[in-house]
């Protein structure tokens, strides 16, 4: 019953991350004390776009558009099918299917990175030639996770709210997964 009750509550979570940003790279700089912020929702990009599509003009950057990233398209639906998953798995009662749920989820996980990884490479890397900006040998690729100094700005990469959703998810499927195989059981 208890891994039943979790099942139902990692579909909530799962849903819930449709509706609030799953990452957000800050940006600090001295001309920006209140800082800057790009946030990545399921479906969409959000927070200070514009002013951030201004200033990378003059380093030469791509301008960011939610239309140019397919993944916006996806994500909604992995996330949805990830809940009714969640939902069948209760009715299902079948504990490998939660199992495979599980490494189906961390092998999403680990693909997902790639792409943002990807993602910010091709972004910090392809710039514009005519840039009005350039630095010799410099890239202005913002970190997977964490800190990076790029040129005066900080960047700081983090999971926000959708991030610590599916973080929560992971987790309790991990937790059923233990409970169900009973693998803290001492032989």
């Amino acid at each position: 019953m208890l891994s039943k009750v979790l099942l139902l509550l990692v579909s909530a979570l799962f849903a819930g991350s449709l509706f609030v940003p799953m990452w957000r790279i800050e940006l600090e700089a001295p001309q920006y004390p209140e800082g800057l912020v790009l946030q990545l929702f399921a479906n969409k990009i959000g927070g200070d776009v514009d002013i951030i599509n201004g200033l990378n003009h003059y380093i030469g950057m791509a301008t960011l558009h939610t239309e140019n990233f397919p993944e916006f398209k996806i994500l909604p639906v992995v996330f949805g099918v990830f809940a009714l998953i969640s939902i069948l798995l209760v009715f299902i009662n079948k504990r490998k299917g939660v199992k495979v749920f599980l490494i189906t989820y961390a092998v999403f996980i680990l693909l997902a990175a790639a792409d943002f990884y990807r993602w910010n490479y091709e972004y910090g890397h392809n710039l514009n030639p005519d840039a009005a900006i350039k630095v010799p040998g410099m890239a202005y690729q913002p970190p997977l996770l964490g800190y990076k100094q790029l040129l005066n700005f900080g960047a700081y990469s983090i999971p926000d709210t959708g991030g610590w959703l599916m973080t929560g998810a992971a987790v309790l499927l991990l937790v059923i997964v233990v409970k169900e195989y009973n693998l803290l059981k001492k032989k």
